[in-house]
């Protein structure tokens, strides 16, 4: 079974800082690319003639699954959006009249539509569409996932669609998100592990409960009021303690898989950063360098080649590649 299994984590700093870093773990090549993506995209939910429709307020740096999904990115307001694996989700049945949207698309409305996590949680709320998924590219199996999202102030949600109804939790506390169990239940365990305490304890394996307790202490552990590069590189290395070593494979666990790329979007500054697991340096896009308007900006690729295998080194911006948009991944 080939199954996504990463890790979320917020770091909340002095003086506004807003960290959110996560990874991306799949037992395959997940075909990553990044791409900047401006405003004033014509966009509908990719499941036929009741697809939801909106042009995008926000211009964006994603990070593609397949160049078919987005994944990972943030929006030129701090906004940050990760999907994540979680096989208890269970969606709802199409609606005759009510606008759909294909699962490959959820964490692009946000980011296109959104500027805070209330805000994109006042819409949720209201659920004025449809989350249909797909099969996952290549496999016979349906993407079940998870939305987190976090904001400039630091503020999050997590979002999950459980028997078919839909879940928000929200709240600046929520920092942490990894996959199964459902996240009711990760704050349970999350419950158990801050009463052993940290220093004496934490679970050392690779499960996603584990990986939670974990996350959950380092990233509320690392030193506050550093540099701004030095705290980007407290969050670099609780998501990399986090991580699945490049290569494992956990037949008895399918829930695990190989850590392929990280991500840290510092939400005050406005620097999306990216790592592979298997190039040599971390590299990053300065949203003050790109040009997200909707007269002049252009959509641009930036190819990371098999295995996110393509090494780049400092800011990016200027490497990427004026290209046609991707097509999201819909039902026929």
């Amino acid at each position: 079974m080939r199954t996504l299994a990463c890790t979320r984590a917020v770091y909340l700093g002095p003086d506004g800082e807003v960290i959110t870093s996560r990874s991306m773990d799949w037992k395959v090549d997940v075909g990553t690319n990044l791409w900047i993506l401006p405003r004033g995209m014509e966009r509908n939910g990719e499941v036929g003639a009741q697809s939801l429709k909106w042009r995008s307020k926000y211009g964006s740096v994603v990070a593609t699954g397949y160049d078919v999904s987005t994944t990972d990115g943030m929006n030129e307001k701090g906004m940050v959006a990760n999907l994540l694996w979680l096989v208890e989700s269970e969606y709802p049945k199409p609606i005759a009249g009510k606008p759909g949207m294909a699962i490959s698309l959820w964490a692009q409305w946000v980011l296109d539509n959104f500027a805070t996590v209330a805000e994109a949680v006042d819409a949720l709320e209201h659920e004025t569409f449809t989350l249909v998924t797909a099969s996952v590219p290549g496999e016979k199996r349906l993407a079940t996932l998870h939305l987190s999202m976090s904001d400039a102030t630091g503020d999050s949600a997590i979002v999950e669609y459980i028997d078919g109804k839909q879940t928000i939790h929200h709240d600046r506390k929520y920092q942490v998100m990894t996959n199964s169990p459902a996240f009711d239940q990760q704050l349970a365990l999350d419950t158990y592990w801050k009463g052993i305490g940290g220093t004496v304890m934490l679970p050392g394996t690779n499960r996603a409960a584990d990986r939670f307790a974990r996350a959950s202490f380092y990233i509320n552990a690392i030193p506050q009021g550093e540099s701004p590069d030095i705290t980007v590189a407290s969050v670099f290395s609780v998501i990399r303690n986090v991580s699945v070593p490049y290569g494992l494979t956990t037949p008895e666990e399918p829930n695990i898989s190989s850590t392929r790329w990280r991500t840290v979007a510092d939400q005050k500054r406005m620097i999306y950063f990216f790592e592979s697991a298997v190039t040599p340096n971390t590299f990053w896009m300065n949203f003050k360098d790109i040009d997200f308007s909707a007269e002049t900006g252009k959509v641009e690729k930036l190819d990371l080649g098999k295995n996110q295998s393509q090494v780049y080194a400092g800011n990016a911006v200027k490497e990427f590649v004026m290209s046609k948009p991707f097509k999201f991944l819909g039902i026929p």
